[in-house]
């Protein structure tokens, strides 16, 4: 990566600091959808570096003061702690801004599949996508009723389910083959991870987790257990991965890693 007159600024080091650690899902599915349409590994690096960069923007954006307020993220001090909320906003910056570098790299394709790579990503992490679910979030807070499950259903699919979508189909984008199996994967995927999550939220502990827990229940905000308890929201999480293993059926035993993927959202411990 040229960091052109950066230099050792601390936005470098932050920048480095919110891409470390972390399941790494979303480069993982751009990989593995790639394979699975015979996309060079050498050419799908590129948008996996990309979809991972913009989800650590997303990070460092959503734990500052005016957002959640996190102090920890995977398991170390976010980066508006250990730095400063003006680094924390510039490192974010530059890590969306090197996500679209990283998918118009020379190396991924045709500049009509750089281009669609591009557009696409920019819908999925904008106002159509993860920034639209982050802003729904954000309402329900101060909403005088908390959302009904339709809604969180709604408000999910794009703070989180957005970009598991997008990744997940990139590799069918760099083919330029047919998205179907996969975006119906990836709804189901993404659904499966935010529930889990919400179950982790109230199973798990800040320690094991790397990141607060609780918050939401604190807030008295609705989630997918205070709607559907916690019992159906794993049956509902199971079903959402059984349903996202059956959208792979045209792929057959090719890919039974996507499959893997999807079971293990439900059953991580973090």
């Amino acid at each position: 990566m040229a960091l052109g007159g950066l230099g050792d600024l601390p936005v470098v080091h932050a920048m480095a600091h919110a891409t470390n650690g972390g399941k790494r899902l979303r480069g993982f599915l751009v990989l593995e959808s790639a394979r699975l349409h015979g996309v060079d590994p050498a050419a799908a690096i590129w948008p996996a570096i990309g979809i991972e960069a913009l989800h650590a923007y997303s990070l460092v954006h959503d734990d500052l003061p005016c957002m959640d307020d996190d102090d920890l993220r995977r398991g170390a001090p976010t980066v508006h702690v250990k730095w400063d909320e003006a680094t924390a906003v510039l490192a974010g910056d530059a890590l969306q801004t090197l996500a679209f570098e990283m998918v118009t790299h020379v190396d991924v394709g045709n500049g009509d599949v750089r281009a669609d790579l591009a557009q696409s990503l920019a819908c999925a992490s904008g106002a159509q996508g993860m920034v639209l679910g982050q802003a729904l979030d954000i309402a329900a807070e101060t909403a005088k009723s908390p959302l009904t499950l339709e809604q969180i259903t709604a408000l999910q699919r794009g703070k989180t389910g957005a970009l598991i979508e997008w990744s997940a189909t990139a590799g069918a984008r760099m083919a330029q083959a047919d998205l179907g199996p996969l975006q119906s994967y990836a709804r189901a995927l993404g659904l499966a991870f935010q529930i889990a999550d919400d179950v982790l939220d109230v199973t798990s502990d800040a320690a094991t987790m790397g990141k607060a827990t609780g918050k939401d229940a604190d807030a008295g905000k609705a989630t997918f257990v205070s709607l559907l308890g916690l019992d159906e929201a794993k049956r509902r999480a199971d079903a959402l991965v059984t349903e996202a293993c059956d959208a792979l059926s045209v792929y057959q035993g090719d890919a039974d890693t996507l499959r893997d993927a999807a079971r293990f959202v439900v059953t991580r411990k973090t």
